[in-house]
């Protein structure tokens, strides 16, 4: 992100994530987004004002959601006068939306605006058959009451009434991410101990967070539910080990599990960005500053990682900031798999990846891991697609906060072999 003036981040908000088809499983993406944006309302005392803009995201809704963001504004307590655009790049959503609000300060377009997304894997959009779509149309478009008893029922079949439901594969190779992953995993000699243990520190992680009282300001309690309910503070690698392998069921060879996984979840995050000026004039202290982002993708159809794109975005995000990988405080990865992550950082310390795919003299070396996920990560707090990006923003923000001073990284792989990074610093 070029900017001409500094971006600030004011702070977020969400709601407890939580397992699909549990607490969340009746209220839908509108009534999620409605808490997140109400409750960042509330707690910055934006009560009746325009913002220039709200910038929400969803990945599965229904069509009556086509512009949840407008809708949901409209509800949040904001002026009516605040537009809104709804977004989405999967996983990588509410970065996206962090980014373009972010870019519109940096350019003296706007002052002030909200980032967020929503995602439920329960409440889903349920379609029928191409072939009983043309049908209705064919009996919409029929002139007269003959004509659309005859669309209606001639070469009818019951088979045309089979609901379905939205898939989870790529288009283009017809394999799910887990699937993906698999491939990834063996690509890079990644065990399924390693995964567990990954898997096993992220639910520690955010359990400790909670405990000491991180996420105090951060998660706002909804329908009953005050903590992510994915967590399980007592799992252990005995427990993990005993799970069966999730995507790759056949072959023997499968590590990937729903315990290394990061689980269908519903829920819902939104972070207040705004100009150094817009903040002071309203009290309201900067926790930290957007300062580069960058997006890149992957030929993953013909061979490469699915996942692997932050790869390629991070290096050149840290060309353009000109820094190392090992500069940074904090680092948030987005946990969509345990073999996710550790594929990513493996490339990183490979000489072999980093001269061949990044056209570097040298890899870019290995991270810190107490500086990784510290109050663990989508293992343990769930992956509403569009509003992980949102809770790192949040989360990295307030440790930079506590720490006072500092530079953090975001990191999250996309469907469709995308990925979005961000650098957030505080001087």
């Amino acid at each position: 992100m070029a900017t001409t003036r500094r971006v600030g981040i004011i702070g977020g908000v969400r709601i407890p994530f939580c397992r699909n088809n549990t607490a969340y499983a009746d209220i839908g993406n509108f009534g999620m987004s409605v808490k997140v944006l109400g409750s960042l309302v509330e707690r910055f005392g934006l009560h009746g004002l325009e913002l220039g803009e709200v910038a929400f995201g969803a990945v599965i809704k229904h069509p009556f959601d086509w512009n949840l963001a407008r809708e949901a504004t409209l509800s949040s307590g904001l002026a009516p006068t605040t537009p809104g655009i709804t977004v989405a790049r999967a996983c990588g959503s509410s970065l996206d939306n962090t980014i373009l609000i972010g870019d519109k300060i940096a350019m003296g377009q706007i002052e002030a605006g909200i980032a967020g997304g929503s995602d439920t894997t329960s409440d889903v959009p349920i379609t029928y058959s191409r072939r009983l779509t043309q049908r209705l149309l064919a009996v919409n478009r029929a002139k007269d009451l003959k004509g659309k008893i005859d669309a209606a029922i001639q070469g009818f079949s019951l088979g045309e009434l089979k609901p379905a439901f939205p898939g989870v594969a790529e288009p283009r190779t017809g394999k799910s991410m887990g699937d993906h992953c698999e491939l990834m995993a063996r690509e890079w000699n990644i065990s399924r101990r390693d995964q567990d243990e990954l898997a096993l520190e992220s639910h520690r992680k955010l359990a400790a967070a909670y405990e000491r009282g991180f996420f105090e300001g951060l998660i706002v309690p909804f329908r009953g539910v005050s903590r992510d309910n994915i967590l399980r503070p007592d799992t252990s690698l005995e427990k993990l080990a005993a799970l069966k392998p999730a995507f790759d069921r056949t072959s023997g060879h499968g590590t990937l599990t729903a315990g290394n996984s990061s689980p269908l979840s519903d829920g819902a995050a939104a972070v207040l960005l705004a100009s150094e000026d817009w903040a002071s004039e309203r009290g309201l202290p900067i926790q930290a500053y957007v300062t580069h982002s960058r997006v890149a993708a992957v030929d993953f159809t013909h061979g490469e990682g699915l996942l692997m794109a932050p790869t390629i975005a991070i290096p050149r995000m840290l060309d353009e900031a000109g820094l190392t990988l090992q500069d940074f405080d904090f680092y948030e990865i987005h946990e969509a798999f345990a073999a996710q992550v550790l594929c990513t950082l493996r490339a990183f310390e490979s000489a072999e990846y980093c001269k061949q795919r990044l056209g570097r003299d040298k890899p870019l070396g290995s991270i810190d891991p107490a500086k990784i996920n510290v109050n663990g990560s989508s293992l343990a707090a769930g992956h509403p697609f569009a509003a992980t990006g949102a809770r790192l923003v949040a989360t990295l923000a307030k440790l930079l906060e506590d720490k006072g001073r500092g530079r953090g990284l975001i990191s999250i792989c996309t469907a469709g072999g995308m990925g979005v990074t961000a650098i957030l610093e505080r001087p």
